[in-house]
């Protein structure tokens, strides 16, 4: 499968971006087929939200399968796979960070099962960006929406009135 590719692709060991998905996205598809039945640890993007969030619950899920997805679309981030777990969900792997086992966070890289870089990449480095300044704006800004102001609007992160 392969098309022509955005900033979704991943690098590979060949230097070939054009490919998607990469060579090493099938080399981890293989890794994550070879641990079915194993806990693994999932970091989540959650990409429709307003501004794009990570979480990771910190628990295992049983890796129940590996399926093929049959419509994937480099352009929504739908790959072609999804990760079926024990709680009953089915997540595709473009809002997967991060497959790892024995740890959930911080896993030395024989641990990862899959990682996406590129996601990585987007959205991870934002959290080294915050000051006191900016935390404090937004605490401000969310507790006015909390208390149900509406001259919080006029104020937008990053830019004073």
């Amino acid at each position: 499968m392969s098309s022509a590719s955005d900033e979704n692709s991943g690098e590979t060991d060949d230097g070939d971006e054009a490919l998607w998905p990469s060579l090493e996205y099938e080399r981890q598809i293989a890794r994550l087929r070879a641990a079915v039945g194993c806990r693994v640890y999932l970091l989540e993007a959650h990409l429709d939200a307003a501004v794009p969030t990570v979480t990771s619950s910190g628990k295992a899920y049983e890796l129940l399968g590996v399926v093929d997805y049959p419509k994937p679309d480099p352009a929504r981030r739908l790959f072609p796979h999804l990760l079926l777990l024990d709680d009953g969900r089915g997540v595709n792997l473009g809002r997967v960070l991060r497959v790892s086992v024995d740890q959930a966070y911080a896993p030395d890289p024989e641990h990862c099962l899959f990682s996406d870089a590129a996601l990585e990449r987007r959205l991870l480095p934002a959290q080294r960006a915050l000051s006191r300044d900016l935390i404090r704006e937004v605490s401000r800004t969310q507790l006015g929406e909390l208390l149900g102001r509406t001259d919080t609007g006029a104020r937008r992160l990053g830019r004073r009135p």
